[in-house]
């Protein structure tokens, strides 16, 4: 009798489980088909539940600094603080660029845009001046580029980008992590720019159907979550990354060595660097003024400083590059501003590009100089 009365239920509880194999299978290939993790990560309790981000989400030490890296675009912009609604009264500065630009090694008070608000600017029309940093750390201006195109979402009436050589050569632009793993918009920036650069380079991670399900968008989902429970703890520490006890100063001890990516001294060719993406991004701004500023550098004054100013940069291929761009910007009527002899050696923290507190305000102050060509004063 007992075997009799097991068998129902053996068949009941076999039925159940066929039905929920079925149902997940069938959910798994839909959400493949529809592919909403996109509009998922438009979904934010950024700017509503709590404040929205001064920076970009970056970082590798999460527990330390309630900040992760990720690369859902839709949730990136979407905890920042340029998602909120823009007051009519604000003039929206943007700035794009590297780590630099980022504030690597920097409190959110500490960097350009901080130093940019705090100066309290307005427009001759008596708008209030607000800038947002769009900055991502890695030398690509491919990424830059990337980044402004997200900008435009966001009504900017002017976009400051942050360059430097290194940003320039061609096997930079699609070595960025967060290219690599968003082949369809710039694959897309590619084409309708006419760039020359590869849009099937096999260094995206295109993304096969059953990358694609619900399984496979297990990750994104998982980092798009974590983004949202982060921002309970971000916004009462009030601090986006891990700042270490010590660190090693910039190289001041340089390598004998002329070459720059493989490029040997005399000449630069133009053509070895991606002009061509700078151009692409003044015209994606579509009207909205750009000024390109060639950021400032760390000048060693020790062993082989005479063939190179700092681990990046061999001196034949930074003056090259500096003419260059000065031709480009006058050629095209572009704004642009050369700061990259500004700050001295020892306003930079651990790298020939980040920059102290002290050499971020020097660089505010020169680049507010610079803004009161476009009617923005104190």
């Amino acid at each position: 009798m007992a075997s009799q009365a097991s068998t129902p239920d053996f068949r009941f509880l076999r039925n159940v489980v066929l039905k929920a194999l079925a149902l997940f299978i069938a959910v798994d290939l839909l959400f493949a088909a529809v592919k909403p993790t996109p509009a998922i990560g438009r979904l934010s309790l950024y700017n509503h539940v709590f404040p929205g981000r001064q920076r970009l989400p970056y970082g590798d030490r999460p527990d330390l600094a309630y900040n992760l890296s990720l690369f859902s675009l839709e949730a990136m912009a979407a905890s920042h603080e340029i998602a909120a609604p823009k007051p009519e009264i604000e003039f929206r500065v943007v700035l794009i660029g590297d780590s630099a630009a980022w504030g690597f090694l920097l409190h959110p008070e500490e960097t350009l845009s901080a130093y940019l608000n705090a100066a309290q600017l307005r427009t001759a029309d008596g708008r209030w001046v607000r800038a947002y940093n769009l900055g991502y750390p890695t030398m690509s201006l491919t990424k830059d580029l990337l980044m402004l195109d997200i900008a435009r979402r966001y009504q900017p009436d002017l976009i400051i980008w942050l360059v430097t050589l290194e940003s320039f050569p061609r096997d930079k632009q699609l070595a960025s992590p967060i290219l690599q793993h968003n082949p369809e918009p710039v694959q897309a920036l590619i084409e309708q720019y006419g760039l020359h650069l590869d849009s099937q380079d096999p260094a995206f991670i295109v993304p096969t159907f059953w990358d694609n399900t619900l399984i496979g968008q297990r990750r994104a989902l998982a980092d798009i979550l974590r983004l949202q429970l982060y921002g309970v703890m971000w916004a009462a520490a009030g601090e986006d990354q891990y700042y270490p006890e010590t660190y090693d100063p910039p190289q001041y001890d340089l390598d004998a060595d002329p070459s720059f990516h493989g490029l040997q001294p005399p000449t630069l060719d133009p053509n070895d660097l991606a002009f061509d993406v700078l151009e692409a991004g003044v015209n994606a701004a579509n009207g909205v003024p750009v000024l390109i500023v060639n950021e400032p550098m760390y000048l060693s004054d020790g062993a082989n400083s005479d063939i190179r100013y700092n681990f990046f940069y061999p001196r034949w291929a930074y003056d090259q590059y500096r003419t260059l761009l000065a031709s480009r910007c006058g050629v095209n009527e572009w704004r642009c501003l050369d700061l990259w002899d500004l700050v001295p050696a020892e306003e930079y923290t651990n790298s020939a590009i980040h920059l102290t507190p002290t050499g971020e305000g020097l660089l505010a102050l020169k680049i507010i100089e610079r803004l009161a060509a476009f009617g923005i004063q104190r």
